[in-house]
């Protein structure tokens, strides 16, 4: 694990992770054009260091999401073990947590399904371009039909989490498809926002550590460059932070359309440079 490679990808995990333009886009980007730059070999997904690096690098956007949404989290919680208490199952915060399980496991179901076709494109950048593309017209597409004066309820929760089920697929921005497949449903922007920074809390953790912990050979650990790792994951998790904490400010401002014409460009912009300038 390179120092510098690990930083760039902290900083594009932290980056893209919340922000809607596909987080796993950009750091099969960053690595191919890293790789290409610097003539060293990409690190197999499957490599002991690379497992644990990516482990740490959720992990630390994990911290990033509890610690902005704490008082939120904790609010919900404490209110929905009062409801069980109380047997009241029409209260809020009931309802939102019950909303984040199922959409948990609606996506857990479409992750499984989809599984051996994910790890095929995560090889080919410029398929993940095209995905990306089509992410950029989504956002586009909300953005357009958007009214935003509904709040999450079970069937609209149901919509969102196939949508987030969906966005396993490299290329497919979680944030970008849980989000506007929200304003697709007339849900306001910033509890859209809101709803889909909470309910990636349960798939970071079943998905991005849980599953790798057990393929994570911990044997291995003090031979890894832990000094690569651990900075990588500092910066993944400073600029997680900052971009969740902004862009939740910028909701209440400005519409996704920037986010899906930068998707647009981008994977335009990547398929030909992969398409004419490396790969020829």
């Amino acid at each position: 694990m390179d120092t510098i490679q690990a930083v760039i990808t902290g900083a594009v995990q932290g980056l893209s992770e919340f922000l809607p333009i596909s987080s796993s886009a950009h750091i099969v980007f960053s690595n191919e054009l890293y790789s290409l730059i610097t003539n060293m070999p990409i690190e197999n997904s499957t490599n002991q260091e690379e497992i644990f690096f990516s482990i740490m690098v959720h992990l630390a956007t994990l911290f990033a999401v509890v610690i902005y949404f704490f008082k939120d989290l904790k609010t919900i919680f404490k209110g929905f073990f009062n409801s069980l208490k109380e047997k009241n199952y029409k209260d809020d915060n009931f309802k939102i947590v019950s909303y984040i399980a199922l959409s948990t496991i609606i996506t857990g179901i479409i992750g499984l399904a989809l599984k051996e076709k994910i790890e095929a494109l995560i090889a080919d950048p410029k398929l993940i371009c095209i995905f990306l593309f089509i992410t950029g017209l989504i956002l586009l597409g909300s953005e357009k039909l958007y009214k935003g004066d509904k709040k999450i309820d079970l069937k609209k929760s149901i919509i969102v989490a196939i949508a987030q089920g969906l966005a396993v697929v490299p290329g497919l921005s979680r944030s970008g498809l849980t989000i506007s497949s929200a304003l697709f449903c007339g849900v306001n922007r910033i509890e859209a926002a809101r709803f889909s920074f909470l309910m990636s809390i349960p798939v970071i953790i079943l998905a991005s550590l849980i599953y790798p912990l057990i393929e994570l050979d911990f044997s291995q650990i003090l031979s890894f460059n832990l000094k690569a790792i651990i900075l990588g994951s500092i910066v993944s998790f400073i600029t997680g932070y900052i971009c969740i904490k902004y862009f939740m400010q910028l909701l209440g401002k400005i519409s996704l359309k920037g986010f899906g014409y930068y998707c647009l460009l981008a994977s335009v912009f990547v398929f030909i440079l992969f398409q004419f300038v490396y790969h020829q």
